[in-house]
């Protein structure tokens, strides 16, 4: 078996398993199950090389939906796929928690703001440009298209490079709520 199939082959199975580990009991108790075979169909391309590592989770709220369904309306609009949209999903995650955070004063680090935690003074645009949900990730997109291979990297090294994070380990556990997450709204 030549290396590129048996990869292949070792990935799918690494990815039934883990998806039946992480979402077999949120799957055995929902009340709607065309959700968990919509994320399983889907698996593939939302999470192609698996999760790394423990997985972390959050309720959302109403304004976290909303800023969801925008970076995902964003990512379609810039012509990217839904792998992309995980991984900016992911990203704003650990950045923001899904918040679209303004300037927190002594809590802030340095001048960063919005849902993907840019900066002002490092390009990213102006505080309004990077407050907009769209406007920030499409500049989280333009990033993320001029690295080369991003989509054959793990989702934690993809979004790493864009970000150029002081914790580039963290972006990894929120892979699968991010998966669930484009699953559950990207043809909605």
């Amino acid at each position: 078996m030549n290396t590129i199939l048996r990869k292949s082959v070792l990935g799918v199975a690494g990815l039934a398993f883990t998806g039946g580990v992480f979402a077999g009991p949120v799957a055995a108790h929902a009340a709607d199950t065309t959700h968990a075979v919509t994320a399983t169909v889907q698996s593939d391309k939302l999470i192609p090389h698996g999760v790394q590592g423990a997985q972390s989770r959050i309720d959302l709220n109403d304004e976290q939906t909303k800023n969801v369904k925008a970076i995902i309306a964003a990512t379609k609009k810039a012509g990217m796929d839904e792998r992309a949209a995980v991984v900016s999903i992911a990203t704003a995650l650990q950045e923001s928690k899904l918040e679209n955070l303004g300037h927190l004063g002594d809590r802030n680090d340095h001048d960063s703001q919005g849902l993907f935690q840019q900066r002002p003074s490092s390009g990213w645009g102006t505080v309004e440009q990077i407050t907009d949900p769209e406007y920030s990730t499409t500049a989280f997109l333009k990033g993320l298209k001029q690295v080369d291979g991003w989509q054959d990297m793990p989702l934690t090294k993809a979004a790493q490079t864009v970000q150029v994070s002081a914790y580039p380990d963290h972006y990894a556990q929120w892979e699968q709520q991010a998966a669930d997450l484009v699953a559950q709204h990207w043809n909605s």
